[in-house]
């Protein structure tokens, strides 16, 4: 499990939010059920490396002072201008209780319908699972291999092959192939002749 070293804040002024992201830190706040919530600090660009390497919902123990949690980030907030995470909210779970979490979907393999002229379209790009912090997967993988134009897959055509459960509604569409363009289709709507309307409302 990755380790990140925080720091508890006893300021909370805006001045001081400042001075900490000046420092390269971010401001942060744990907290849990049976746990009081703390306020802390911690190095925002050693946080983002761990989430890109593990992933959104990777489980980070976070030391602060004596005491030691296993967290997963429950939220967080980008600046929109820079580009720079400015804030995180760290929930401690408990490695042996399940928790519902949205996973991203990634869609692998190059379908048949795209090598026919098709269109892939994803409709759904995170899928909600239910498992134990350490079994959460980093990704679900589709493979599109054999997705022909004018088929989809669905939630319910995923089979999990880990320790986690999918909770998102079957039926949802995850990915599907537009058929091609016609132009045929296109020139004849534009040649078309306007017609009279047979119903008109008086």
């Amino acid at each position: 499990m990755t380790t990140l070293q925080a720091q508890e804040r006893t300021e909370f002024t805006s001045s001081a939010k400042r001075r900490i992201r000046e420092q390269g830190q971010i401001p942060a706040v744990v907290y849990g059920k049976e746990t009081e919530s703390k306020s802390v600090s911690l190095d925002a660009g050693e946080l983002l490396k761990k989430l890109r390497d593990e992933g959104r919902n990777a489980i980070l123990q976070l030391h602060v002072g004596d005491a030691s949690h296993p967290v997963m980030l429950s939220d967080y907030q980008m600046d929109p201008i820079r580009n720079q995470l400015v804030h995180a909210d760290f929930q401690i779970v408990d490695m042996q209780s399940e928790v519902e979490v949205e996973v991203p979907v990634n869609l692998i393999g190059t379908s048949q319908g795209v090598k026919d002229g098709g269109v892939l379209q994803q409709s759904l790009h995170q899928i909600l699972v239910k498992a134990k912090p350490g079994d959460i997967p980093q990704t679900i993988d589709v493979d599109v291999s054999n997705l022909g134009v004018n088929e989809v897959i669905s939630v319910k055509d995923i089979s999990s092959s880990g320790n986690y459960s999918l909770v998102q509604d079957e039926e949802q569409v995850i990915a599907s192939i537009l058929p091609p363009q016609q132009e045929k289709e296109i020139d004849s709507g534009e040649e078309q002749e306007p017609g009279e309307p047979t119903n008109q409302e008086g």
